[in-house]
């Protein structure tokens, strides 16, 4: 079993989001696990003009994040010099890249992959063995099953409350 010190919580854009109107980006560090962005998912949430986008590039750049490089990033960036590149999925395609790298690292790294969106949880996203899935959801309730989180519920209705449309699929199933 790897410390804590050796898992990398990579966040989807979802979660980060959610976790920006309900003020608290400082619980994905609440396990001890290094949390790292990948490039594209750092650009998906800051690019555009948001409710959270200078939070999010704030937080990020006060915590001196990793973050990670890939090539699907590179790929988007050089796409945007002669055509409008795709955008739909492109953070997950850019997670599972780092994730691939951490099976390759030696040792493996441990990854965990934290997602919000609904159709990831329902589709077929392709892990290494050394690497997880946890939707937000289900990491609230982790937290708080720890007693490092009073109320994952409270966390979830101060985002909504904050103008977030939090997914209302669960993950896993109850």
């Amino acid at each position: 079993m790897p410390s804590p010190s050796d898992i990398v919580l990579l966040p989807d854009a979802g979660p980060l989001i959610t976790l920006a109107y309900a003020d608290a980006l400082d619980l994905l560090f609440k396990p001890g696990w290094n949390v790292s962005l990948v490039d594209m998912v750092l650009h998906e949430v800051t690019r555009n003009e948001t409710p959270t986008s200078r939070k999010l590039g704030q937080w990020a750049q006060d915590r001196q994040l990793a973050v990670l490089p890939t090539r699907t990033f590179l790929h988007y960036q050089q796409t945007l010099a002669t055509a409008t590149p795709k955008k739909a999925h492109l953070g997950e395609l850019a997670i599972q890249e780092a994730m691939n790298d951490f099976a390759l690292a030696e040792p493996p790294k441990t990854g965990v992959f934290l997602f919000e969106d609904h159709k990831i949880a329902r589709a077929s996203f392709l892990l290494p063995a050394n690497c997880r899935k946890v939707s937000t959801r289900a990491y609230l309730l982790f937290l708080e099953q720890k007693g490092w989180l009073e109320s994952a519920m409270a966390i979830e209705r101060r985002a909504i409350q904050a103008g977030r449309a939090f997914s209302e699929l669960r993950f896993p199933p109850q």
